[in-house]
């Protein structure tokens, strides 16, 4: 009898070998399935990454084109006013005030074209102006010239692509004033480097009563930047871009 519970015991226990057996190598197979998934993920994950890089890097490459002026047609979009909402200043007293000598510096140092004064002086008919300030809110733009404001509304009016002497291209968006305010200009047209809706870090603007003698004009700009931001920090923009 005893001989037979002996043999009933051992046979029990090779059972349980055999099933310990079969557990740990359900664990190595899981655990192994498992190392296997990380790494998949990890190289979707890169891929992704790499995608995503590549993407971007072709998108950075397009609005460097753009910013400086070379696009197709059919990217051009009509923009609206909001797009230039906020308070901006006039970055013309930093150029009389020298704050901007260090932007024709770097400019004269990576063109030989023009020395520093000869940038300077371009630069000097391009933001010359009178009119320190623009705020522009809802369908109002409101200009400060010599401490008084002149506050108009203003409609959307279309775009118009130029081309410029070098070859490369620029849009001007336009709005017509609509509003029966004394004192603001029949039209405002912006120029940005931006073709597309998009809030504008920086503009330059036309402004006057002939839609076409505007488009025109090319050699002065007055340039505007938001007013929270002190001339050093303009300058610092104005050489990053």
């Amino acid at each position: 009898m005893k001989r037979k519970l002996n043999w009933l015991s051992m046979l029990a226990f090779s059972f349980m070998l055999v099933g310990c057996a079969g557990n740990t190598d359900e664990k190595e197979n899981t655990a192994s399935s498992e190392v296997k998934g990380e790494a998949a993920k990890e190289h979707e994950s890169q891929q992704e990454h790499d995608h995503d890089h590549e993407h971007q890097h072709e998108s950075d490459e397009e609005q460097k084109e753009i910013y400086n002026g070379y696009f197709k047609d059919e990217q051009v979009q009509d923009r609206p006013l909001s797009d230039w909402a906020g308070d901006w200043q006039s970055v013309y007293p930093y150029l009389q005030d020298g704050t901007l000598d260090e932007v024709f510096e770097h400019k004269a140092s990576q063109d030989s074209s023009k020395s520093f004064e000869e940038f300077k002086n371009y630069y000097e008919i391009g933001y010359k102006t009178t009119t320190d300030r623009i705020v522009i809110e809802d369908n109002f733009v409101t200009f400060y010239d010599h401490g008084h404001a002149h506050k108009g509304e203003y409609k959307y009016d279309g775009f118009e692509i130029l081309t410029y002497e070098k070859g490369n291209r620029g849009v001007r968006f336009i709005f017509k004033h609509v509003g029966d305010e004394k004192g603001v200009p029949a039209y405002i047209q912006f120029s940005d480097h931006i073709i597309a809706p998009q809030k504008s870090g920086h503009y330059h603007i036309y402004w006057g009563d002939d839609r076409e003698a505007l488009l025109k004009e090319v050699t002065n700009w007055p340039t505007y930047y938001p007013s929270q931001l002190d001339g050093h920090e303009i300058a610092h923009e104005m050489i990053a871009h």
